[in-house]
């Protein structure tokens, strides 16, 4: 009898790795004022209208979708490769310490007075980017991939733990920003606490092994079996080690079975993605309050923090959620990619609400504030509702051996959305 999750040990532990898998990320894009800070040579104003800075500072965000998404699809294809070459526990342990190096540079450098050398900064934060980014997607992939091979329970655990770190980076992001009076003594207890998250994902990761939870009938614990331990190498392919964290097949999986199987549903997780990205955060954090002269906290500090980042979160993360109780579509249902093509709605809706600066598109229809509220609480739900949907099938569709390389597949086509949606994004920003 398979042993039981005691004190649900095994789902806490999934949940904080989705949330560590994604909180690189959110930590980036949610630190919006003070990266804003940071271009504009440490001050709180803006510099001329014609300082070179000022392009950077403007379409921050569309870069940072750049520099994040297209390593991320090259290093999924890679991930892809060496799935069953190298074991699951090297990748995510490998990755998890260099996000971890990454984001103490980044905490470092922000009492490092960079008002002399803007561009050389920004050049540096876009390579921290990039490096974070990849390393985060080994890490997201390749924890996915374990998840399958535990019940479904767990791997809705890493799916809502992943809405949860956007969550958790507003939230702390929202916190530090009303305590701190200095913006570098907040983004400094920011990035401290991505720090240390990241170091809590690695412990519990050392720790799941440990659990009687992780280990199989026929096999001994995993307690007995050392991440790095060569038994993977020398298992037979009837064998009976545990196959959770050692994968027994070293040939790159067959990907055109996957691809026939998994084409429609790869196309609608393409979508939802590429939509979401063009407009969050590139679009929703540049929406400013219709009332921002009258000067009050709500309109002017608080407005983007709370209306954008932490709104859009947490209704990614009750869109998840919801999938846990409610399936509907079903993955061959035509009304599934009939809801995706939908949400291209989104994009007038945003683009005619108070984007600032806008230069060539003057009009404003949704001129109140409640209109941005309700457009980016809808495009978070949807993105979490049919975003998880689709990640859930894509590897019930395919025949079991299948599992974990159709999973890597889903988040190749995930990726691709993200990183095609970024590239559109800067374009649509400009045209603004």
């Amino acid at each position: 009898q398979k042993p039981s999750d005691r004190l649900h040990g095994a789902y806490i532990i999934f949940f904080l790795l989705g949330v560590g898998s994604l909180l690189p990320w959110n930590f980036f894009i949610t630190a919006k004022h003070y990266w804003t800070y940071k271009l504009q040579n440490c001050s709180d104003q803006a510099g001329p209208p014609g300082q070179a800075a000022s392009d950077l500072r403007d379409f921050f965000e569309s870069y940072i979708s750049i520099a994040s998404t297209v390593p991320s699809v090259l290093c999924l294809i890679g991930n892809f490769l060496i799935i069953n070459k190298v074991p699951a526990s090297v990748r995510i342990l490998s990755s998890l310490f260099i996000m971890l190096a990454v984001f103490l540079v980044i905490t470092v450098l922000v009492k490092v007075d960079t008002s002399t050398w803007t561009t050389h900064f920004f050049a540096l934060t876009i390579g921290c980017v990039v490096i974070v980014s990849g390393a985060s997607t080994i890490f997201t992939s390749s924890i996915f991939g374990l998840g399958s091979c535990f019940p479904m329970r767990n791997l809705q655990a890493l799916i809502s733990g992943q809405a949860m770190g956007g969550t958790i980076s507003a939230v702390a992001s929202m916190i530090d920003l009303a305590a701190a009076a200095d913006v570098t003594d907040s983004a400094l207890a920011y990035f401290l606490t991505a720090d240390i998250f990241i170091v809590i994902c690695i412990m519990v990761y050392l720790l799941l092994p440990r659990l009687e939870y992780s280990s199989q009938k026929e096999s001994p614990s995993l307690a007995t079996v050392p991440p790095d331990s060569s038994t993977e190498d020398e298992a037979e392919p009837g064998g009976t080690t545990n196959t959770l964290f050692l994968t027994k097949s070293t040939g790159i999986p067959p990907l055109r079975p996957i691809l026939q199987k998994t084409t429609l549903l790869g196309f609608c997780l393409f979508y939802v993605f590429f939509i979401s990205i063009i407009i969050f955060p590139s679009l929703s954090s540049n929406i400013e309050s219709v009332s921002k002269s009258s000067g009050s906290l709500w309109s002017t500090k608080y407005f983007a923090p709370l209306s954008s980042f932490l709104l859009y979160n947490f209704a990614d993360w009750c869109g998840r959620q919801v999938t846990a109780w409610i399936q509907v579509p079903g993955p061959k249902s035509k009304l599934l990619p009939t809801l995706v093509l939908l949400r291209t709605i989104f994009l007038p809706l945003f683009i005619l609400s108070n984007y600032q600066p806008r230069a060539h598109i003057r009009t404003v229809v949704f001129n109140k504030d409640i209109y941005p509220v309700v457009f980016t609480a809808l495009l978070g739900l949807s993105n979490g509702y049919l975003g998880t949907l689709v990640i859930i099938y894509g590897p019930k569709i395919v025949p079991k051996e299948l599992a974990e390389a159709a999973g890597v597949v889903m988040t190749f086509y995930l990726m691709l959305g993200l990183a095609v949606g970024s590239a559109c994004s800067v374009l649509v920003v400009h045209l603004l």
